[in-house]
């Protein structure tokens, strides 16, 4: 009885080396392979000044692709911002990112009732102008600091300081693209990414 329980176990010595090996190719794989899960979505947006469209025709407005590394993906710039030159689409590629972090990445400053540009000059609402925000359809003018709304995927935001009238204003929010979706599902050749960021306790971590 002795002899066969001796073969049964070297019978089944191959079989549990072969899981035990099999286990450890896949954890390996698995260990290599992990990838966070990517935040990545749009918005739209249109700025205008005293009945001017904001061009954004700077290069500092944009990121540049070329800029890519790991100390890019954890900077507040790769969190949200413009590229391509493409100035009506926001990139969000973070949790919980508002539009004053948007605004404040491209070198502007939105305020409860004001914006600023990158040079420092106020469009503040007062006797010669007013601060008009109109996201998603629905009038925010005067309902409290818009800058700490985090951006919605496929939001669209009209921003407009000057003495509009109330259709001047629903033609300047038709104007607002609404391509959000289509970069949505659409492969973005020029987004930052990578893997070389991921430590090993994070890999570890997610191993099982």
């Amino acid at each position: 009885m002795s002899f066969n329980n001796s073969l049964i176990k070297l019978n089944w010595l191959p079989l549990v080396i072969g899981i035990i090996i099999g286990a450890l190719f896949i954890l390996t794989i698995r260990f290599f392979a992990y990838s966070p899960p990517e935040t990545h979505y749009h918005a739209n947006f249109n700025l205008y000044l005293n009945s001017q469209r904001e061009e954004f025709k700077a290069p500092q407005y944009y990121e540049e692709v070329e800029m890519c590394s790991a100390d890019m993906l954890n900077s507040p710039l790769h969190r949200t911002h413009l590229h391509d030159n493409i100035n009506d689409v926001v990139h969000v590629h973070d949790k919980a990112v508002t539009w004053g972090a948007f605004f404040s990445n491209i070198g502007w400053t939105l305020g409860p009732n004001f914006i600023a540009d990158p040079t420092g000059k106020i469009y503040q609402t007062n006797d010669t102008g007013k601060l008009n925000i109109i996201l998603n359809g629905q009038n925010y003018t005067g309902l409290g600091n818009i800058s700490n709304k985090v951006i919605g995927d496929e939001d669209r935001l009209l921003i407009s300081y000057g003495n509009n009238t109330k259709d001047e204003l629903n033609t300047q929010f038709n104007n607002v693209a609404s391509t959000a979706h289509h970069y949505d599902i659409t492969k973005d050749p020029a987004t930052c990414a990578g893997s070389e960021s991921i430590s090993f306790k994070e890999r570890f971590k997610h191993l099982f």
